[in-house]
This record gives structure tokens, sequence and C-alpha cells, in this order.
């Protein structure tokens, strides 16, 4: 080797390779790791509750990175609503995303965890109680019982849902009685016992029901479902305010055994997605609620009532009786109930205790609420 030419340094040539070696890589195509795929279904055709279960599985999806994937399936893809949470159960569906009320028909304890009583609290401390207050327990309690093999996550704390939409205004719960009216879960029996006629139609079903004179009333739960169902084309009388579900969160389940065999952090990502999209859910309800109330009233000539005081008294009377009447023949739901009166009790006497005058602020700056 001729002496003018120069060996190159030890640190000189593994940086060289290095460098070799980093174009090499590039040059390779990415091999992604293989990715986990979730069929899930939606309890919802579309409209605002189908988006805020598009907004779980976004957060599920850009949270894994790419490595777990959900595919969303609006209602009735695979399964009818009743169906759902057994589909789930056998694994015909890997998850689904609803309310408890759409399958209390199997326990009437599973509307407690959804549509239950009021004890003056609401839905963010029912979701409280399922989280610290021995909610969650009670409910694998319940999945045991009923020998169904999955694994849930609660979320996205509902405002109290409106008494609904009625041909005339309601100044007296008399004026309910006799009344064709459509609810849910545990709420129908609520009504049936205050005297109406109450029938259990899907969300779509609602408003075709009332235009042909099916019912005479109707609930669904805020007032952006309600527009695009288009209620203000049947009933210009709207009555926000009321105890027969003045508590409710979605709940997402999963198949079980799938879900015990995805990795820790793949079963985190679903259950942390759960809770950040609870608190986004509590966000993005405010604006668009508030929104389309004003559009409903505005645009639509709708007329806006807080629901008279003796509707509701009424309202907390039924619950009473009808509690009273399942707790007796079922030990699980008297202990729920229990339970969440327990829960209620303390925390909610603590919140009243030290909330301030709200409404009274508002009408300081704003004027009459209604």
């Amino acid at each position: 080797m001729s002496k003018d030419v120069k060996q190159p340094s030890r640190r000189k040539f593994l940086k060289g390779a290095a460098v070799g070696t980093t174009a090499a890589v590039a040059a390779v195509p990415y091999l992604a790791q293989a990715q986990t795929v979730l069929k899930v279904q939606a309890a919802w055709g579309g409209g605002i509750f189908l988006e805020f279960a598009q907004d779980y599985v976004n957060k599920v999806n850009e949270m894994s990175g790419g490595s777990l994937k959900i595919d969303l399936l609006a209602v009735n893809s695979v399964v009818k609503t009743a169906e759902m949470q057994t589909a789930v159960h056998k694994g015909v569906l890997d998850g689904a995303h609803l309310v408890t009320a759409y399958w209390y028909s199997k326990s009437p304890a599973a509307s407690l965890f959804g549509t239950g009583p009021c004890f003056g609290w609401n839905a963010n401390q029912l979701l409280g109680w399922i989280k610290y207050g021995g909610g969650n327990e009670l409910y694998y309690e319940l999945m045991d019982a009923l020998k169904l093999d999955l694994v849930g996550f609660f979320n996205s704390p509902m405002p109290a849902q409106p008494l609904g939409w009625f041909k005339e205004r309601i100044n007296d719960s008399s004026q309910m009685k006799g009344l064709k009216y459509r609810t849910v879960g545990l709420a129908a029996d609520v009504l049936q016992e205050m005297g109406m006629s109450v029938v259990q139609l899907p969300g779509g079903e609602i408003q075709p029901a009332m235009k042909s004179g099916l019912i005479d009333a109707a609930e669904f739960n805020n007032p952006t479902s309600d527009k695009d169902f288009g209620m203000q084309d049947v009933s210009k009388h709207y009555h926000l305010g009321s105890f027969h579900q003045s508590q409710e969160a979605f709940e997402v389940i999963y198949n079980k055994s799938l879900f015990n065999k995805l990795s820790a952090e793949h079963q985190k990502i679903l259950e942390y997605a759960s809770e950040a999209a609870s608190t986004d859910f509590t966000w993005k309800y405010q604006d668009r609620y508030s929104n389309d109330l004003i559009s409903l009233q505005d645009e639509y000539g709708v007329n806006v009532y807080k629901t008279p005081d003796s509707v509701m008294q009424d309202q907390l009377n039924a619950w009473d009786v009808v509690s009273a009447r399942i707790a007796e023949g079922d030990p699980f739901f008297a202990r729920v109930i229990e339970s969440q009166m327990a829960w209620a009790k303390r925390v909610v006497r603590y919140e009243l205790l030290n909330a301030p005058n709200y409404a009274g602020a508002y009408e300081h700056y704003f004027g009459s609420l209604t």
C-alpha cells in the first residue's frame, strides 16, 4: 500500500458505518407491527350520540399509535340494539357503545347504573359512585350473576334529560295522566306509576310516532338530538328538567375473554380513552346543546319551559314506590340502592352546601332564565 494513502481512524470508520447503516435502514420499507382491530357497534344511527361514540374511538386509535384500531359500526349494522350486549358476550361483536337502559330487561338493577332514582345527585356524581363508591364492584357482581363475559367502562355524564315534548304546555302533574308517552328503562315504570301509558321506542321512531298520533308526548335526551329528530315539527312545547332520567352515562363494553388477551397497554388505552372522552363530552355538550336550544326557540318557534314542581314531586313519589316494589323481591337491587343512597347522602350534601346560588348570579347579569 502506498505511503501516501492514509489509513482511516477507527472513530471515522465507525462514524461512516453508522451513516451507511442509517441510509440502508431508511431505504428499507417500514414494517408496521401487527395491528389489533376491534369491531364495535354503536346504538346510534347518527347525530351527536354517534359523534360522541366516534370521539371515543378516535382517542383509542390515536393513543395507540396505530397498533390498536376500533372500527365503529352504526346501529343495526350487525345486530339490533336490544341484542348488542348478548352479541358482545358471545363474541359476535368485539364491543358496543350504548347505555344500560337498553339491556335492563335482563335485570332491573342494570337501570340503576344509568337511569335510576334521583337522590339529588347528577350524572357526574353517579360516575363518582361507580369509580370510588363501590359501583364498579357491584357492576361486575351483576355481570357474574348474569354469566356475561363482559368488561365495561362508563363515561360522559349526561345532563338531566328533559321531560320532553307535549302537544300543550304542562302546568300541573294531573295533565300527564293517561297520556301515551315514550321513555326507556325504569323510567317507564315511574311514568306508568304516575298514570301515563308508556311506549318504549328507539330514538329514530319517536318523531314519526308522535306525528302519527301513536304517542302524545316523548323524551329522548337533549336539545341537539331532539332537533336532529325533528321534534320541533310535531310539537312546540318543550319541557326541560326531570327526575325520570336525571343521571345517565354511556357504557362501552367489550368481550372479556378478548379483552384479557390484549396487551396491558391496549387494555389501559381502552380504559383511559373512556375517561378522556368523558371529559371532552362535558365540554362539547355545553356548546352544542345550548346553541341548539336557542335555535329551537329562535328559528322554529319552540316554547321552552321549566318542568313544574308538581310533576317533579310526583316523579320522586313514583320512584319511591317503584324502587321499593322491585327491591322487595330483588336483594341485589336493594343492595345497589343502599350503596347509591350512602354515596349520595355524603357527596351531594357537600356539593349542595358548597354551591353558591348560580341561578341568582345568572339572573343578576342576564335576566330571567325563562
